[in-house]
């Protein structure tokens, strides 16, 4: 007997301290986030949920929030409209479940509903993430550019993906 698949759910401010701990786990992929950082963050996101007892969690912004990260800043320069997503994690005993693709096909329709038809993403390419390369692949994201950024510490791959409206 197989279980149903943990519920998409709202964050909210109840799951902060646990989304916090999760993000800081995986700072090296993502970036550090200190308690009011993520309250800000969370406050100018144009979606973010989480699965189960936060299995995993996604955070995005649109064109018009306050938000300094140059990845977000990037397509901002080049895009009136998007929605940018900022970071998917996933805990470590929740992998191979389908968690981050479930949390992009809710996006996906989310974004649609919201009549926005361009959701932006980056990966790192040093060190390089062929996997979720692949992944945002199969997914239909395309790539869009790249940059260095963090003074050199950083590359990363931009990726565009239509959504019909």
């Amino acid at each position: 007997m197989t279980s149903s698949p943990a519920p998409i759910a709202r964050v909210s401010a109840q799951d902060e301290a646990a989304i916090l701990a999760l993000n800081n786990e995986h700072a090296a992929e993502l970036s550090w986030l200190e308690a009011e950082r993520l309250s800000f963050l969370l406050g100018e996101a144009f979606y973010t949920r989480r699965i189960g007892d936060l299995e995993a969690f996604i955070m995005t912004f649109d064109q018009d929030a306050r938000y300094d990260s140059p990845n977000f800043l990037w397509f901002r320069q080049r895009y009136e409209r998007f929605v940018y997503v900022d970071r998917v994690v996933v805990a470590a005993h929740a992998r191979g479940r389908g968690h981050a693709r479930r949390l992009y096909q809710d996006l996906f329709g989310h974004v649609e509903r919201a009549g926005h038809t361009l959701v932006t993403c980056e990966v790192n390419t040093a060190p390089p993430n062929p996997a979720s390369d692949a992944f945002h692949a199969a997914l239909g994201f395309v790539e869009a550019g790249g940059a260095v950024i963090h003074g050199g510490k950083k590359a990363v791959r931009y990726y565009a993906r239509q959504i019909s409206a």
